[in-house]
């Protein structure tokens, strides 16, 4: 059985950023996306999870939404994508790779735009193929 790679796994993340609203995909514009085999101690400090299979996403960076025009960003905002829990998922929940990605994505980029859940799930559904 063939796994995505990281790099069909950013190719699949960056189609999601391609078919968001033109209004979202110009805000995600300085948002670094990435894949990783697995989140690093840190990540799963920061978030207070302990079994690194738990995370397969995540948004480091201050949301829109909590920035004001006085603050200086060092590093630019990053979405990471976790491959190992994420290939586990697909096989525990049979959910589709696109799907998967679709909705970790998504999720992720609400959390730049300090979207609620609610919201993030309206966006999920009006990119769905």
């Amino acid at each position: 059985m063939h796994h995505p790679s990281i790099a069909d796994f950013e190719a699949a993340a960056f189609g999601v950023v391609d078919r968001l609203p033109e209004t979202f995909r110009d805000l995600l514009g300085s948002v670094i996306v990435r894949v990783e085999e697995f989140a690093t101690a840190e990540q799963l400090r920061a978030v207070g999870i302990a079994n690194r299979w738990n995370l397969t996403g995540l948004y480091e960076g201050v949301a829109l939404t909590e920035r004001s025009q006085w603050d200086i960003e060092s590093l630019p905002p990053v979405i990471t994508l976790f491959r190992q829990p994420l290939l586990a998922e697909m096989q525990d929940t049979g959910v589709s790779f696109d799907a998967l990605i679709r909705h970790v994505v998504i999720h992720e980029a609400g959390h730049h735009f300090g979207l609620s859940d609610a919201d993030m799930h309206a966006l999920e559904e009006g990119t769905a193929d």
